[in-house]
């Protein structure tokens, strides 16, 4: 069964044009249950001592986050990406980011953990019914083709070998799946559900290899 495209903003996407950027501006919502804005990426821990920060990119092309212009905190703040590079290590997505106005190391650990917004009619639409915004997945209820709930889709990961569905049943560790149709056959975006086809044993802790 084909790959379904990578459930994440367009690769390429169109940058914003430049103006104000609004700060101090607050939303009336709060932009994790908004529907007009979707999630760009979220800040880690601090990195050195100049004010740099780990982010995580849920864009196609992780250092794509930056072609947006001005991004909105969860609370609201603006935040300007100034420069970016790859943090190495295994996760293709996770960045060393610069921000305007943050130049120590406290100013950077402020931000930890602070998500990344842009208002929905920013971005590019899909090109095509099979590609998805990360975070019009992120909440789904995962459930089989006969309507047994399975769990909730809580992250849409990459480690470099293509996208995951993360799925967190009601008790317990939460499992992964590829995002493939063979795995996820279909997406109800308005029915706020992804039928999945997954083994009985999905969440079941692996068993450790007999001694030889």
């Amino acid at each position: 069964m084909p790959k379904r495209p990578p459930s994440r903003p367009l690769s390429r996407p169109r940058p914003s044009p430049a103006g104000r950027d609004g700060a101090g501006a607050r939303p009336a919502v709060d932009l994790a249950s908004s529907p007009g804005h979707v999630l760009l990426g979220e800040f880690g821990r601090a990195h050195g001592l100049k004010g740099e920060v780990r982010l995580k990119s849920y864009t196609g092309e992780p250092e794509a986050i930056g072609a947006y212009g001005p991004l909105l905190v969860g609370d609201g703040r603006r935040a300007v990406l100034t420069s970016l590079r790859p943090a190495g290590g295994a996760a293709p997505d996770m960045l060393i980011a610069s921000v305007e106005g943050v130049a120590t190391r406290e100013a950077a650990d402020a931000l930890n953990r602070a998500r990344l917004y842009i208002e929905r009619e920013r971005l590019p639409p899909p090109e095509d019914e099979d590609e998805f915004f990360a975070a019009d997945l992120i909440g789904l209820s995962a459930e089989t083709a006969d309507g047994r709930r399975v769990g909730t889709i809580v992250a849409v990961p990459n480690y470099g070998g293509g996208d995951l569905l993360e799925i967190r049943p009601e008790t317990g560790p939460s499992a992964l799946i590829p995002f493939t149709k063979a795995f996820a056959p279909a997406i109800d975006l308005p029915g706020r559900r992804v039928v999945v086809d997954v083994p009985d044993d999905l969440f079941e802790p692996g068993k450790p290899e007999a001694d030889a």
